[in-house]
């Protein structure tokens, strides 16, 4: 696998491929994940897999696409499912982490960032089925509390661009660059607190 920017084909073994790989690369990872597991998991021969994927970038990061959206399909439940501020902002902001420091969500964020000058398509599929699919929930969901009076916000689009870097504060950075491979709970629920907080402290409503 070594012609990335290729067009990926669909085709009736797509999304056998897709759940195969899936289960290969969250099991080992970016670079521990052999296109001979992937194709062994998923029960089809080479030439299928290199027919839809020429490159296992490519075949990673539309899993890190598939994932992303069932994050934010996740998330619009959690969100629209409370009707206190606080705890809707802390299910988004600990769903959000976790999905930016898990080994796929690191994995990915490396490979599309390396990989976008030569492919920006890459760079604008993830961006399309990840951050900007977060970002409309946020703004839909920022924009239904001010409409309720629970947050006073002037710009809505930058509070929904703020609230996620609220999210990555101080560990993303570190676990992009390696200097880290993980976090503790106690750090995430401490990252998660702290940008709730301070969005609340910029938009809150006082009682």
């Amino acid at each position: 696998m070594n012609a990335p920017g290729q067009i990926i084909k669909q085709g009736r073994k797509w999304d056998q491929v897709l759940e195969g790989a899936r289960t290969v690369f969250m099991r080992d990872g970016f670079e521990g994940a052999s296109v001979d597991d992937i194709v062994r998991e998923a029960g089809v021969s080479k030439a299928t897999l290199y027919s839809y994927f020429p490159d296992k970038r490519l075949l990673f990061v539309e899993v890190a696409k598939a994932e992303c959206k069932a994050q934010s399909d996740e998330a619009i439940k959690e969100v629209e499912g409370s009707d206190d501020i606080r705890v809707a902002l802390s299910q988004a902001a600990g769903r959000m982490i976790r999905f930016f420091m898990s080994d796929v969500g690191i994995q990915v964020y490396r490979i599309v960032v390396g990989e976008s000058q030569r492919f920006p398509e890459i760079g604008r599929e993830f961006y399309d089925c990840g951050p900007a699919m977060v970002r409309s929930i946020l703004v839909e969901f920022l924009k239904r509390a001010v409409a309720d009076g629970k947050l006073k916000i002037d710009d809505i689009d930058l509070a929904a661009d703020q609230f996620p870097e609220l999210c990555k504060a101080g560990l993303h950075v570190q676990m992009v660059l390696g200097l880290r491979d993980k976090a503790s709970d106690e750090e995430i629920d401490r990252v998660i607190a702290g940008a709730v907080d301070m969005f609340l402290c910029k938009y809150g409503v006082a009682d």
